[in-house]
């Protein structure tokens, strides 16, 4: 891996990392389709310079943990594992809110326990907004990122950071000493531009999530895209390393989380690394089709 370092919670981190939300099996439940391949994504990805793998407690739940510890562990010194915390799953899947402040300790122990850890560098507060999840699920963000920060001072976490939030919510978790904000953010789904912006300013690491899109239908896949195909044609690349470069070249700050099953998409994905857009190329994927 040829690109950048950033620094997340005072560890130098690569800038690709993996995401292993993929890792569990449909729905982001139960045990993955092939647990040896699995292991075996897990394993490749440290081997390629992975050093930063975002995860959660309610991936399967406990799955994509447990395979990360049975992957990985002992870790690495340099290894970074990223939690999140604020919402669990039901039976058949829905994600329901967990956002009590006095409840977070819970989940932070819950992760440091499958993940086989005494302390994390940093666990994420996914925010759920009031009209998602009603008024009585709904607990001031002041209050949560209060609870975080006696996390943090109990030693639980070296730190924190904030998962779908708002610009004002991120600017409020920043203050509090948040260090990463994670929010959807793609090369066609731009709406979190000023969010990454105050990151950038602030010297605080974004990490957007769906980098290449996803199957919902307000946000289209950006390798689809036929800007992204393209330039990807033309440089020798793929869609998808072209949209992950895309993102690399927005900011400094941003460190990337794309996750898979395969090894094959890894392997791709890390070497997104090495391309190195030019400001022409950069217009060409932002400007109008070709049909427009």
């Amino acid at each position: 891996m040829t690109h950048d370092t950033f620094s997340l919670a005072g560890h130098d981190v690569h800038r690709i990392g993996f995401g292993a939300m993929q890792l569990p099996g449909p729905g982001v439940m139960g045990p993955p389709r092939d647990h040896d391949e699995a292991i075996a994504v897990l394993r490749r990805a440290v081997e390629l310079g992975v050093n930063h793998i975002d995860t959660a407690q309610f991936y399967g739940p406990k799955v994509s943990n447990e395979l990360i510890r049975e992957a990985l562990h002992p870790y690495a010194d340099d290894l970074v594992l990223v939690s999140k915390i604020g919402a669990r799953r039901d039976a058949e899947g829905g994600w329901l809110p967990a956002q009590q402040p006095d409840g977070l300790r819970e989940q932070v122990v819950e992760n440091l326990q499958t993940l086989g850890v005494d302390r994390m560098p940093v666990i994420n507060l996914r925010v759920m907004p009031e009209e998602e999840i009603g008024a009585e699920n709904h607990y001031p963000l002041e209050d949560q990122l209060a609870a975080m920060q006696d996390i943090v001072s109990e030693g639980l976490l070296e730190t924190f950071g904030v998962s779908n939030v708002s610009q004002t919510q991120a600017r409020s978790a920043i203050d509090a000493g948040a260090v990463c904000v994670q929010n959807a953010y793609n090369l066609l789904h731009r709406d979190d531009e000023a969010t990454l912006r105050l990151c950038a300013e602030r010297e605080v690491a974004y990490v957007p999530f769906f980098p290449l899109g996803s199957a919902f239908p307000d946000m289209p896949k950006v390798p689809d895209d036929p800007r992204v195909r393209s330039l990807a044609e033309k440089l020798g690349a793929t869609p998808s390393q072209i949209g992950l470069a895309w993102l690399l070249r927005e900011s400094e700050t941003v460190l990337l989380i794309p996750g898979t099953s395969s090894i094959a998409h890894l392997e791709e994905n890390t070497a997104a690394g090495r391309i190195v857009l030019s400001d022409t190329e950069v217009a060409e994927l932002e400007g109008p089709l070709a049909s427009e």
